[in-house]
């Protein structure tokens, strides 16, 4: 088969990872695609320069805007989430906020999950909030609760589908399908499940967002985010919060990221096949009172599940079987192979205790929704059983 051929193939999973945006003829026919680490680019002439300032999303003025080796990487992305485009930011807070950011203006409504992420949270109650901007924040396990709660003045329906602590998902095509039919955008965080487990835009939904920092880099190295979505909204943004607020990925950065994609399917096998295992465990332990996960046995919205996603992530909850925070301690301090930590979704298993957030004189209950005997698990690229005895060694100091 020819180099001909292979550029004429559909975007097949492995050509979007390892050739799709590498133009490798360009650079002296390097494998790896180059860091181009320059702030600015350079005209012949005038008249090119005016034409550069003229469309800075399509051309190379300023870092910016628009950076070759970002580029290689927007183009993945976009592939990979069935997008026209792609941005990338330097954190997901920040994708996260340009697409709310460039959706609505003063005055505007917007309703959310209840439980999103805190950053996506604090976007629109703590910034837009001081701008005349209100959000209604409901249960987006029903349909009906996004119904009842728009009005003449709602632009914007914020989803997070599975949220990252306690794992509620949405029915996307159908919050898209009522977003539609009243002219209101959607915008989903799709960090959970990644491109390759959900597709946000093929139901419907009109921008995805990534915190890019977890699964798509997938090393712990690199903080970044992702906004996906047609070519006339990738527009909109760019010319918006993109440009203005200048929250941009570094071009090492993006190379990282490129290098971390390349095993994205492999990593995601992995953490699954992984992930089934240590649920089964955890599910089956009497120290363990609940599970949360999008794949638990008891997950009221198992059937969502199995319609909405393709595969599972690394990502569940455990509600230990002890009211003292004392012990949840004593279960965290013990363990060896998960690292204590935020985030998630790298090559190590994790374990982030919902006390640690609060002074240890909190009731089990500080707010409402909030348990202080819960505990995230991020299951990594390490053996089932290592992982398994782990807990396990770590569940017999509850009662120590």
């Amino acid at each position: 088969m020819s180099r001909a051929d292979v550029q004429d193939m559909p975007n097949d999973l492995s050509y979007i990872l390892n050739h799709l945006g590498e133009d490798r003829a360009s650079y002296f026919g390097a494998v790896a695609p180059p860091i181009v680490q320059s702030s600015i680019f350079a005209f012949p002439t005038v008249d090119a320069m005016r034409a550069g300032f003229r469309d800075e999303f399509g051309n190379h003025v300023y870092t910016r805007g628009n950076n070759p080796t970002v580029g290689i990487l927007r183009k993945k992305v976009a592939a990979l989430e069935g997008a026209e485009d792609c941005l990338m930011f330097g954190s997901g807070a920040a994708a996260m906020s340009a697409g709310v950011i460039a959706c609505v203006a003063g005055g505007d409504h917007v309703v959310c999950v209840a439980k999103p992420y805190s950053w996506t949270r604090a976007v629109l109650k703590d910034l837009l909030g001081r701008f005349g901007v209100e959000t209604t924040f409901v249960d987006g396990t029903d349909v009906a609760n996004f119904e009842s709660s728009l009005n003449e003045r709602t632009r914007l329906i914020v989803l997070e589908s599975p949220n990252s602590m306690t794992f509620e998902q949405q029915d996307l095509a159908a919050v898209a399908t009522l977003a539609k039919a009243r002219g209101i955008r959607t915008i989903c965080d799709n960090s959970h499940a990644t491109p390759l487990n959900q597709s946000p835009l093929a139901l419907g939904i009109d921008l995805v967002a990534h915190s890019a920092t977890k699964y798509l880099n997938g090393h712990s190295d690199v903080v970044a985010g992702a906004l996906c979505g047609s070519s006339a909204l990738m527009r909109e943004v760019f010319r918006g919060p993109y440009m203005t607020l200048g929250a941009i990925l570094a071009p090492h950065d993006a190379w990282l990221m490129i290098r971390g994609l390349r095993t994205l399917p492999l990593r995601m096998q992995r953490v699954a096949e992984t992930t089934a295992q240590v649920l089964a465990f955890l599910e089956r332990d009497p120290r363990v009172r609940r599970v949360y996960s999008p794949h638990a046995a008891d997950n009221p919205q198992l059937d969502l599940s199995e319609r909405q996603l393709r595969g599972a992530s690394g990502l569940l909850t455990i509600e230990l079987d002890t009211d003292e925070v004392a012990a949840v301690e004593r279960f965290c301090d013990s363990l060896g192979r998960f690292l204590m930590t935020v985030s998630w979704g790298g090559y190590e298993s994790l374990a982030f205790p919902v006390c640690a957030v609060f002074p240890r004189e909190a009731p089990l209950q500080p707010t409402p929704g909030t348990l202080l005997n819960r505990v995230r698990l991020s299951i990594g690229l390490e053996d089932a059983s290592v992982l398994i005895a782990d807990l396990y060694q770590a569940l017999e100091k509850l009662r120590a």
